[in-house]
């Protein structure tokens, strides 16, 4: 077990504005059964405060409330997510540092399960995968299966099943100080935790998927914020084959090659209607596989929906981008940019 003066792991939370999913977070992490952890929320600039918090003279806060965890609570200037988690990391004081999202709840046993995961395969960099929580909405499971499931991102999320190399993603990812020591923290940019899990690769550390370390994360609450998104996740998957050439596989291609597909079977259903039976079929598939998965009717007639928003949302963001930063060239500086943004750092 841990003791009071040998912290195992860091639990390193950015919020802004969130309140109400910072309560529910923290309750599940009261829940644990396994207390060995610290937990380090840091504020990026909120408006609305997610803890009551006394200023001690040193200027540090000390949050009312929560007595039964170990929590160390920060309120900062918005800079981004990015920093904010960087701003956490020095301030951590455990072995081992994991982030999740302000909108994960995670299960009672997930710190036991990744201590075990852990004795079991020692290794630097680890994440696990997602779920749906029963009492998320119905567009919040729909949403997760169009994220999770095999038909539409190719198990690149975590699943058991993939299409490439695992790459743990900030709703639940971890790695060693001795990762945090040579290859820092993140870089403010979108898809900020694939570019980190990519140099944590290229530094020669292992990653591991850990199946049984997972959390229930909320996402986006509805369909029009989900699309704004993943169409982002689209447009950030090319800056990241510009920063790694030869990075970029075929299943990141798929969205795009969907989105061209979809468009081009609705021009070609002008002049025969059969030409949509291939995407009416696909769309068979996937309300099959979400009742099969969520075991509910309304569910799985939502997925559909949040599946076409996940493939073509990310698809057009994958082709504007393609189209102004590679074949028009406005994406060449992107490392000098990243520098640039480095500097933020350097005040933490």
């Amino acid at each position: 077990m841990t003791t009071k003066d040998h912290i195992l792991f860091s639990i390193i939370v950015p919020v802004y504005n969130r309140p109400d999913e910072v309560a529910d977070l923290l309750a599940s992490l009261e829940a644990q059964s396994d207390n060995g952890f610290q937990i380090v929320i840091v504020e990026d600039g909120s408006t609305i405060p997610c803890l009551d918090a006394d200023t001690l003279p040193d200027g540090s806060l000390a949050p009312r409330g929560h007595e039964g965890l170990n929590l160390k609570y920060f309120r900062k200037s918005n800079e981004g997510r990015s920093i904010a988690r960087n701003y956490g990391l020095v301030r951590a004081d455990g072995d081992f540092f994991i982030f999740v999202d302000s909108d994960c709840i995670l299960p009672p046993d997930y710190i036991a399960s990744l201590r075990r995961e852990l004795a079991q395969n020692p290794v630097d960099c680890f994440g696990g995968p997602d779920a749906a929580h029963d009492s998320f909405t119905s567009t919040q499971k729909a949403i997760n299966f169009a994220m999770t499931a095999f038909l539409t991102t190719g198990g690149i999320r975590g699943g058991k099943v993939s299409m490439e190399k695992f790459t743990p993603r900030t709703f639940n990812m971890g790695f060693s100080r001795r990762v945090y020591e040579k290859v820092g923290g993140f870089r403010e940019m979108f898809s900020e935790d694939i570019d980190m899990s990519t140099r944590i690769r290229l530094a020669g550390f292992s990653i591991s998927l850990f199946p049984s370390v997972f959390v229930y994360h909320k996402r986006r609450g509805n369909l029009s914020k989900f699309w704004r998104q993943v169409h982002v996740f689209g447009m950030s998957r090319i800056t990241l084959r510009l920063l790694y050439p030869g990075s970029m596989k075929i299943v990141h291609w798929l969205p795009a090659i969907f989105t061209i597909g979809v468009a081009f079977l609705l021009i070609s259903s002008i002049f025969c209607i059969w030409a949509l039976l291939p995407l009416l079929l696909y769309i068979v598939a996937l309300f099959l596989s979400a009742l099969f998965s969520e075991r509910s009717l309304k569910v799985a007639c939502i997925a559909v929906a949040a599946s076409m928003v996940q493939l073509l949302g990310y698809g057009t963001g994958f082709i504007s981008a393609y189209f102004n930063k590679i074949i028009l060239g406005k994406g060449r500086d992107i490392n000098r940019e990243i520098e640039i943004r480095k500097g933020k750092n350097e005040k933490l």
